[in-house]
Formats: structure tokens, C-alpha cells, sequence
């Protein structure tokens, strides 16, 4: 069975930083394209970042463009969000997806985290 566990959630102030991090384990056919979403209250989930297999290929949504990175790290099948200069608006729920394909991850991964809160506060 395969799961994605997210950490490194929290409450930052705005202009901080922080560092989401997930895990896949379980057993996997294809390599997978992995990458972040998010959902803040009262609001439709939206695709953060996304990177390939290899982390050759990066998108970002236009919100986060130039503030947040994503990186992977392949041997260990995980994926980062490093966020900096955060805002309120960034307050949500992040989720972590997996899905074979680039298109799939931005429309419906084949899989999810559970999520981990970011709350962007003073």
C-alpha cells in the first residue's frame, strides 16, 4: 500500500520561513511525479509546485512563484517545499500528491497525503 506522510508543518510569522517535507513508501510501479497542494478554509484545493522524478522538471503555481522551491530527493522518494516570505494568504492545509504522469499530479493524483497545517500568523 502506498503512503505519503507529510511533516514540518507549523505557525510562522509572515515573511518567515518554512520546510514541508514527504515521504512515499510502499511499492510503486511507475516512478512518480511528485508535488504539493494546498487548501485554506472555505477554498477549492490548488496545485502548488510540482517536480519529476528526477527534479528536472519544476511548475509552480504563479502565487508562490519565486518564494517557494521545490526539490526532490529520488533515491529516498521524497519531495521538499521550501517557503519562504510567507503571507497570511499562504494559511492552509498542504498536501502532499503522487501520480505517474505530469498531468495526472495536476489534475488527479493517484495519491494523497493526509496533510499538515501551515499557518502564516503574527
Amino acid at each position: 500500500q502506498v503512503q505519503l506522510v507529510e511533516s514540518g508543518g507549523g505557525l510562522v510569522e509572515p515573511g518567515g520561513s518554512l520546510t514541508l517535507s514527504c515521504a512515499l513508501s510502499g511499492r510503486v510501479v511507475v516512478s512518480q511525479v511528485m508535488g504539493w497542494f494546498r487548501q485554506a478554509p472555505g477554498k477549492e484545493r490548488e496545485f502548488i509546485a510540482l517536480a519529476s522524478w528526477g527534479g528536472g522538471i519544476v511548475n509552480y503555481t504563479d502565487s508562490v512563484q519565486g518564494r517557494f522551491t521545490i526539490s526532490r530527493d529520488k533515491d529516498k522518494n521524497m519531495v521538499s517545499l521550501q517557503m519562504n516570505s510567507l503571507k497570511p494568504e499562504d494559511t492552509a492545509v498542504y498536501y502532499c500528491a503522487a501520480s505517474s504522469t505530469i498531468r495526472g499530479l495536476t489534475t488527479t493524483p493517484t495519491y494523497w497525503g493526509r496533510g499538515t497545517q501551515v499557518t502564516v500568523s503574527s
